[in-house]
């Protein structure tokens, strides 16, 4: 069983910045796959970023420019670092990472609230 531990959520000014990081129970080179989901309340769990093994980064439209994804292959993490926070950012944020077979895990979840 992988388990993904996130952290770094919070509450955040409009126009502020956090920085989330996801803790994987395995190597990083057990996935082909790892990123960021959000859900903001009442919508649906929708892509925020991703980053192959390969280094390859895709992120969602609203948040280009904006929002980076990295990982850290010594420390097992892979982290979102989020600047010129929106109101819009308000949600649950979700990392995620699919194994080479395909299987995907989840992590908890981590609240990140922007305030106008």
């Amino acid at each position: 069983q992988v388990q993904l531990v996130e952290s770094g959520g919070g509450l955040v000014q409009f126009g502020g910045s956090l920085r989330l990081s996801c803790a994987l129970s395995r190597s990083i080179s057990s996935f082909n796959n790892m990123g960021w989901y959000r859900q903001p309340p009442g919508k649906e769990r929708d892509v925020v970023a991703s980053i192959a093994n390969d280094g390859r980064t895709n992120y969602a439209d609203s948040v280009k420019g904006r929002f980076t994804i990295s990982r850290n292959n010594a420390k097992n993490t892979v982290d979102l670092q989020m600047n010129n926070l929106e109101s819009a950012d308000t949600a649950v944020y979700y990392c995620f990472a699919r194994t080479w077979s395909g299987a995907r895990f989840w992590g908890q979840g981590t609240q990140v609230t922007v305030s106008s």
